[in-house]
């Protein structure tokens, strides 16, 4: 009998679970055989009872259909949190917007439709990293893939909500500290709830978050149009669409964050109705979708308000405001605007469906990741307590609890150590969500061409044209980013006015570099622990699958 490495190991699971799934009954001893042979487990019978990822599978639920994956695409992929950061540098920004569409947004679609339609087993990006790398680089990337939600839900967005609530709702003017807990901790609660309910209630949240996109950039699209008809434009010319080296270094960071997440769906796998034809069709049309409701609504901003007015927390919200004076209200010398009438009324509506966006992206994102945590706890490559779906909700419920803890930590040690700056808080928060989501596409985006390589035998319903260029300068992108948001500038001038983000002066460029690369040294730490306690459920996968115990 061969020895059983990972390679085997793995096999010997997706075996397992192929024989358990096999439809029909007369052709079921042969292909037994055959699948015992390829996986080096010739005449031994494997209990799939027993194993630890076949228990867990059989908790989970089909609910997820075609028209769920588009709209939890559109939400996983447009964010509204960051439209602000992306605006504030410029016209430029929209050059390349449409630039990175091109050369990081259409052939991330491309491998990710591959990848989603082969290997669609439960757990997405994490199946795909340990297939293709190992368990250990599956645990690692997994966890790094993970942590940024919950980072990601306490810190920006929770902030980006309670900033369209005091803009609209409460005079601009700023939350007491016992108001700003309430909001915020309800809002990441009804998020972590919204998560661990059963994916056929769940989804509703993605669904009404989509449309809330649609309707909100919509309307914002056509009252900047009528603005633009009535009080003129802020102008710019067409030189100041030119592309620079540092607006590049700016703006790649933001802006792949704000155009990764097409494989986040295939997290939930084994919950899709049909993935071989729901996902490229999924994939496609979220793609189209993305362009367009960043694009819009970014070149809007840039026309109604000057560059230096654009910030990043509040950039969005601000050129609302401003353009919702065409239905009542009015902008004063000093800049300030004042809504009424039928103004208020929509301005509300549009903080409300704001809010609404938000949220539903941070909880497609909670959804997702959690489940990516769930698959690996139950694989062996992180701890087994972790890797429990809930046999009344079909969720990773324990996961999902952890997610809410670790948001409302972060929601109160940030708030703590920038002393309530909503500016600050924002801006800290954002910069090591986006810095740890991009490192953990290194792991993902050059799978596809190895698993062409290992498992070449897998049927593939869509395959990606040109896998290996596509692989490299993904990944090479993705590189390039990472290692910005570390050393801004590095190598030609580190840290220099052109690079540092706002707020740093080149005499802190070492603190900068420590606040990026220590929290991200812990993830990857305890990437390695989480694979170091999972130990026991791989070592008892082996175990079932060498010694093939029978029950009966």
């Amino acid at each position: 009998m061969p020895n059983l490495g990972f390679g085997q190991e793995w096999d010997s699971t997706l075996v397992a679970r192929r024989i358990t799934d096999t439809p029909c009954a007369e052709h079921n001893d042969a292909y037994q055989q055959e699948a015992r042979v390829s996986a080096g487990l010739s005449k031994i019978e494997v209990d799939t009872t027993t194993l630890p990822a076949e228990s867990e599978r059989n908790k989970l639920r089909k609910h997820f259909g075609r028209f769920d994956i588009l709209f939890f695409l559109v939400c996983t992929l447009v964010g509204l949190d960051t439209i602000g950061t992306v605006a504030a540098s410029g016209a430029e920004a929209f050059t390349w917007l449409i630039v990175l569409a091109v050369i990081f947004f259409v052939p991330s679609a491309l491998l990710t439709a591959e990848l989603g339609t082969a290997f669609a087993e439960e757990g997405g990006p994490y199946i795909w990293t340990s297939r293709a790398f190992g368990r250990l680089a599956g645990a690692v990337n997994n966890f790094l893939y993970w942590v940024t939600n919950p980072v990601w839900l306490g810190g920006t967005l929770s902030v980006s909500a309670v900033a369209a609530f005091t803009t609209f709702f409460n005079d601009g003017k700023d939350l007491s500290t016992p108001a700003f807990y309430v909001f915020t901790l309800l809002f990441i609660w009804v998020g972590v709830l919204a998560a661990i309910l059963s994916f056929d209630v769940g989804k509703w949240i993605p669904t009404a978050g989509a449309w809330s996109r649609f309707v909100l950039l919509g309307l914002f699209t056509l009252t900047v149009v009528i603005y633009a008809f009535k009080h003129g434009l802020h102008g710019f010319g067409f030189g100041d669409f030119s592309p620079t080296y540092a607006g590049f270094v700016g703006l790649v960071p933001v802006l792949m964050f704000n155009y990764v997440g097409f494989e986040l769906p295939n997290t939930a796998g084994d919950e899709m109705t049909d993935a071989q034809k729901d996902v490229p069709y999924g994939i496609f049309r979220a793609a189209g979708l993305g362009v367009l409701l960043y694009g819009l609504p970014i070149l809007g901003i840039l026309l109604v308000l000057p560059v230096k007015a654009i910030t990043g927390l509040g950039g969005f919200l601000d050129a609302i405001r401003q353009v919702f004076t065409v239905y009542g209200g009015h902008v004063a010398s000093d800049g300030t605007v004042t809504l009424s009438g039928a103004g208020t009324v929509l301005g509300d509506l549009a903080a409300v469906m704001f809010i609404l966006t938000v949220l539903s992206s941070g909880v497609t994102w909670i959804m997702g990741s959690d489940r990516a945590l769930a698959v690996s706890g139950y694989d062996g490559a992180a701890p087994r307590g972790l890797g429990v779906i809930s046999e009344r909700f079909g969720t990773p419920v324990r996961v999902n609890l952890l997610s809410g803890v670790l948001s409302t930590g972060v929601l109160i040690l940030a708030h703590q150590l920038t002393g309530g700056d909503a500016g600050k808080l924002f801006g800290a928060v954002l910069g090591l969500a986006v810095s740890t989501t991009l490192i953990s596409y290194l792991g993902i985006f050059p799978a596809l061409p190895v698993l062409r390589r290992k498992y070449p035998q897998v049927e593939r319903a869509y395959r990606a044209p040109a896998a290996w260029p596509i692989a490299i300068v993904l990944t090479l992108l993705i590189l390039f980013a990472s290692v910005q948001l570390l050393v801004p500038g590095a190598p030609f001038d580190w840290f220099s006015s052109d690079f540092r983000p706002d707020g740093w002066s080149y005499s802190e460029r070492w603190t900068y570099l420590l606040t990026e690369a220590v929290p991200l040294a812990v993830f990857i730490v305890t990437g390695v622990i989480f694979w170091a306690l999972g130990a026991p459920t791989r070592a008892k996968t082996k175990k079932t699958a060498a010694t093939g115990v029978t029950q009966g």
